[in-house]
């Protein structure tokens, strides 16, 4: 794989794309600490805020799912709504990630991370104080706006710093070990939360970190504001693309999901409405990304790379899974199978546990394996786990169908993540990484939106035809799914994440054999 990222030492990325180095000095250099650093130590304080701004996007994902029920009795909440405080901040985040990613690639990652940061802590803490359920929906959104900040500039400051090789495989590995970190902790703390206190205490606590996390980002992340407006000087906003694809997406989605609970369901005039205008301004996205703008907030170009067209569509369909089986499986252990919170959040252990171990064990092996070998694996994985909740009965025994259940879906998100964001950001020049961090994450987010929509409408079918599946119709519709993710993976040959020259510097030798060339002549 090609990286975007520069080398530690200027005169070494000469010599490197001059074709000069052989692979070992290439491996010296993908095992080195960042020239932006100056010790290990400021480089682990760094790499601590960005673990910990993924360890809260999950952490209050997977948490609201436990204690939705205690919320939903405590605000009143309807039945046709409950779906919305838990869709929403998805919903919004995966809408606004790409033109906070495009800002991060003209302003630099530290003030557009930093800011997302606060943001996001000030609206978690509001949502603590929630009286009824439309401003406990209004306040995930607007958390969904520093989530949608954050999360591609942490993403873009890791693939500009680190470059391929052995060091940065481990920092991706640590990163997306810590997205089930927070997916634990969040169920736990929910759980705990729910059983002993008040669920108002898993956003105060929640918020606490985030207050902690924000001071250490201010202090040690690197200010790249004045190179990157130096470097990337004839970068713009694609302000056309921003009017057209965010509403275009919120639109669509909205009457995806709400189709299911209107009064006279997909036939209600404002669901008909919002789904045509979310259809039509997707085809002016479309024409405005195309043929419009001159910097086009999502460029086609963008999946130019061998393989990139076909691996987002099987990242939106593997992580719309990973939604659907979030969401269900808390209501099938709880409701159905009439376990606590507390309870249902220990069941989840294994899946976090699995995803720690998976994440890092993949930090370290990423270039030994064939990433083609990881992704049939992980798809695999997510077959399993739905289909386990597809056949699971009421009273099903922990050790043999939930516990392999959670194995299968650590095995499906953690290792589809590790290889994408390394494969992404390394396939994608090095002014266009804050579009990556936008790309990885609206796959992610907006995946489990649309699919958690699509699997409510299902649902609510099923039950208007006096269907007796309940939820499980949603699991048989995952499984679908993973099938389609299973045969997009096996038709994708991803190599080995070995240490390599950067993108620019095999873009450069490249113009340096064809100068050769001309000059023989």
């Amino acid at each position: 794989m090609a990286d975007p990222t520069p080398c530690s030492d200027p005169e070494r990325s000469a010599s490197a794309s001059d074709g000069r180095n052989d692979d070992a000095d290439l491996e010296m250099l993908g095992r080195q600490r960042p020239d932006a650093f100056k010790n290990t130590f400021t480089e682990v304080l760094f790499g601590t805020s960005l673990l910990i701004s993924i360890f809260m996007s999950e952490f209050f994902i997977s948490g609201f799912n436990i204690i939705l029920p205690s919320v939903s009795t405590s605000l009143d909440i309807p039945k046709e709504s409950q779906i919305w405080p838990s869709s929403v901040f998805s919903l919004v985040t995966g809408a606004f990630l790409l033109p906070f990613g495009r800002l991060a690639d003209i302003h630099g990652g530290y003030w557009v991370f930093t800011i997302g940061l606060v943001w996001f802590s000030i609206w978690c803490l509001i949502s603590g104080f929630s009286t009824n359920y439309k401003m406990l929906i209004a306040t995930r959104a607007l958390g969904g706006l520093g989530a949608a900040a954050f999360l591609p500039t942490s993403i873009m400051l890791l693939g500009k710093l680190y470059r391929p090789g052995p060091r940065k495989n481990l920092v991706f590995g640590l990163y997306s070990a810590f997205a089930p970190i927070g997916f634990f902790l969040g169920i736990i703390v929910g759980g705990l939360a729910t059983e002993y206190i008040t669920w108002r205490w898993y956003f105060f606590i929640g918020s606490i970190i985030l207050a902690v996390t924000c001071a250490v980002a201010f202090v040690t992340i690197p200010n790249d504001r004045a190179s990157t407006l130096k470097e990337n000087s004839h970068v713009k906003m694609d302000w056309w693309g921003v009017v057209t694809i965010v509403p275009a997406l919120i639109l669509t989605t909205f009457a995806i999901t709400d189709g299911a609970h209107a009064p006279n369901g997909w036939a209600s005039p404002y669901i008909i409405v919002t789904f045509v205008l979310g259809i039509l301004l997707l085809g002016a996205a479309v024409y405005v990304e195309g043929w419009v703008s001159e910097q086009p907030l999502l460029p086609f170009d963008l999946f130019k790379p061998k393989y990139m067209g076909r691996f987002a569509v099987a990242l939106f369909f593997a992580y719309g899974i990973f939604g659907i089986f979030l969401f269900y499986a808390s209501f099938q252990i709880g409701d159905v199978m009439g376990r606590s919170a507390l309870t249902t959040a220990v069941w989840f252990a294994p899946m976090a546990i699995g995803g720690i171990f998976l994440a890092t064990v993949g930090g370290f092996t990423l270039h030994l394996l064939p990433g083609r070998l990881l992704l049939i694996i992980s798809a695999l994985g997510s077959l399993m786990c739905v289909l386990l909740f597809a056949f699971m009965p009421s009273d099903a025994n922990f050790w043999a169908w939930v516990f392999p259940a959670m194995l299968g879906a650590t095995l499906g998100v953690d290792i589809t993540f590790v290889v994408s964001n390394v494969f992404i950001t390394t396939n994608i020049a090095r002014h266009r990484q804050g579009l990556a961090g936008g790309l990885i994450n609206s796959l992610l987010f907006l995946g489990i939106s649309f699919f958690l929509g699509l699997s409510d409408l299902a649902v609510s079918e099923d039950e208007k035809r006096g269907g007796k599946e309940g939820h499980k119709v949603a699991f048989w519709f995952a499984t679908a799914c993973a099938a389609v993710v299973l045969l997009i993976f096996m038709t994708i040959k991803v190599g080995k994440a070995e240490a390599d020259l950067t993108l620019e510097e095999k873009q450069r030798l490249e113009e340096e054999r064809l100068q050769a060339a001309e000059e023989t002549q």
